[in-house]
């Protein structure tokens, strides 16, 4: 089931606008994942609520919430892009540049 599940939220990643994020950050739901992690496994670990593995990513700034500062490039920065992923109640993203191989 565990597998069936990551394959869904595999298929839910998609691109995203800044300007369709911005409420998200807004509202503090916005949790950038590092380009290191898939996007379905952070997905899938939110979903099932592995707080372990959650919480190390944590630990070592791998999943982290956009400062002040970052939120005020992206508002200037017109049509920046985000591979992104919905989670209730989160919405993960990743730089589309950083994301890129």
């Amino acid at each position: 089931m565990t597998q069936d599940l990551k394959l869904e939220l595999a298929d839910m990643v998609g691109p995203a606008e800044w300007q369709w994020l911005s409420p998200h950050a807004n509202r503090g739901a916005l949790i950038m994942v590092d380009p290191a992690l898939d996007l379905a496994e952070v997905g899938l670990a939110i979903a099932t609520d592995d707080t372990v593995t959650v919480n190390r990513w944590i630990a070592e700034s791998l999943l982290t919430k956009p400062d002040p500062f970052q939120l005020e490039v992206w508002d200037q920065q017109g049509g920046k892009r985000f591979q992104s992923l919905i989670v209730q109640p989160f919405v993960l993203v990743q730089d589309s540049l950083a994301a890129s191989p």
